[in-house]
């Protein structure tokens, strides 16, 4: 393809996925804020150490933060437009993350759906967050078969069902292996995977990967993964999960030694059980369309800034950067 059927396609990926989503999941489309105030404690603090990009108003004497994303925010809009419980919202998040190390899948722009739904006590384990991950990736197949239709040349890359593991489970069958390592030697076996149960500390005495503790519980959250043969190499999808309940926030935050966050109003409002149960995540658009478009670089199918080295070793190898 060239940029302006890469264009074309990149559009009809973006539309048809987004539809099954909202109907697999009973979503309603919604706007979502691209910055918000930091007091608010509504920004996403992602694994904790991330600083957000911050401006001033000047002629209000406030701060304002660019979102990181839109896991607190989703939950308060939920009770803000009286969701009921299987019902839910997704929007198009917008973001800034200027301390990402960019490469092939990783960019200071970050699109991605983001969506939430509300859920009863009685969802709040693993048999349901399965069956949720479950109709997430049937939007993933309808999709994969639908763009390939119209492009022939793409091949078919996803399995018909997507593998269960949690870390722990993944630590046993690789003991010697990094955490990123592991991720590739069973994503290069099962094409599609959830990986289960990610910020807890596991038998080495470290996490498979860091969590902010104030949104998704770690014993009932996790990643879609895929296997990338353009890339040679795996490439997450969608973080997700059931989210923290009060007694879980509290045990996270202690855990991570950030009890300075229980003072912001978003975390007030959950302690004092204002906040609805929920489920949610995001899903990286741009990334979507590079893994089904078979790209080499997510600049070919979205707009940022790169590294001037990076753009001439793209040049160099036919890879077009938007």
């Amino acid at each position: 393809m060239d940029i302006r059927q890469t264009q074309i396609a990149i559009k009809q990926i973006k539309d048809c996925f987004q539809e099954h989503l909202a109907k697999e999941l009973n979503l309603l489309r919604v706007s979502a804020p691209l910055f918000v105030r930091p007091e608010s404690g509504l920004n996403d603090d992602l694994s904790g150490v991330e600083v957000p990009v911050r401006f001033e108003l000047a002629q209000y004497g406030q701060q304002a933060e660019i979102v990181q994303s839109l896991a607190k925010w989703k939950r308060y809009a939920l009770k803000r437009y009286g969701f009921q419980p299987g019902e839910g919202l997704y929007t198009d998040m917008d973001a800034i993350r200027p301390f990402e190390v960019l490469d092939e899948i990783h960019s200071i722009y970050v699109d991605q759906w983001d969506w939430e739904r509300v859920i009863g006590e009685e969802n709040r384990n693993m048999d349901f967050l399965k069956e949720i991950v479950q109709k997430i990736y049937q939007a993933f197949l309808f999709t994969e078969e639908y763009i390939n239709g119209l492009y022939p040349a793409l091949n078919k890359k996803l399995p018909e069902k997507i593998t269960f593991l949690t870390t722990a489970e993944l630590e046993d069958m690789y003991p010697d292996l990094k955490p990123e390592e592991r991720e590739r030697e069973i994503c290069r076996q099962k094409k599609a995977v959830f990986l289960m149960q990610i910020g807890g500390v596991l038998k080495c005495g470290r996490a498979h990967g860091m969590r902010s503790p104030d949104y998704d519980d770690w014993n009932l959250n996790g990643d879609i993964l895929f296997w990338n043969p353009t890339l040679d190499n795996v490439i997450e999808l969608s973080s997700m999960g059931i989210r923290v309940d009060a007694a879980r926030l509290l045990e996270q935050i202690h855990l991570s030694g950030f009890e300075e966050r229980l003072q912001k109003s978003y975390h007030r409002m959950l302690l004092s059980g204002e906040l609805p149960l929920s489920i949610g995540g995001g899903i990286g658009q741009s990334r979507i369309c590079m893994f089904f478009l078979e790209k080499r670089h997510i600049g070919e199918v979205q707009a940022s800034i790169w590294p001037e080295k990076m753009i001439l070793d793209c040049e160099k190898k036919g890879i077009h950067l938007l």
